[in-house]
């Protein structure tokens, strides 16, 4: 078969890529996401400046799956840009910071805290995400201590990456 016939045909997985089913989560053993917390009641950050919508997958101190559904009239797309409205790539970091700070605060260990950035490394951006799509945000923590830490996160559309990068976080005192 001439191989250029295959060319933008799906690629089959390799098996060795594919995980292995008996690492995977029971799906019985996850909390329904009605059940998960609100990012509002986590986080310290409130609207216009709030990016993570729900919680749908978390593990305090270690994971989190977060969604943010992209408001077509947000005030930034106004000048980012004018006829063709662009999620600026900073919120798409902003918003795996925020829903890391979601995983890091539902550890009883860490409420009360106050996560901030400390540094970004590796941040790439794969795609251009517009108004009216839904970000699915994934942060795993690599590290935690009593003064920070580290994680990796990954934003997508549809399945699609836009945005990944890893993040270093210092705690600060709320009654600064």
């Amino acid at each position: 078969m001439d191989p250029s016939a295959l060319a933008g045909s799906p690629r089959l997985a390799n098996p060795a890529e594919l995980p292995n089913p008996a690492e995977l989560p029971n799906p019985a053993e996850l909390p329904n996401p009605a059940e998960l917390p609100k990012p509002v009641d986590l986080l310290a950050h409130r609207d216009p400046f709030l990016f993570v919508t729900r919680l749908v997958e978390l593990e305090p101190g270690h994971r989190v799956v977060a969604e943010w559904d992209i408001s077509e009239d947000a005030p930034f797309f106004s000048g980012h840009f004018p006829g063709r409205p662009t999620l600026p790539g900073v919120l798409q970091l902003e918003s795996l910071a925020q829903a890391a700070a979601c995983a890091v605060l539902a550890d009883p260990t860490h409420q009360g805290r106050l996560p901030l950035f400390g540094g970004v490394d590796r941040a790439r951006f794969r795609r251009v995400v517009v108004p009216g799509e839904t970000l699915r945000l994934e942060v795993e923590l690599e590290r935690l201590s009593s003064r920070g830490g580290r994680g990796s996160g990954r934003a997508f559309v549809d399945g699609s990456v836009s945005c990944e990068a890893a993040m270093l976080f210092v705690f600060a005192p709320l009654d600064v």
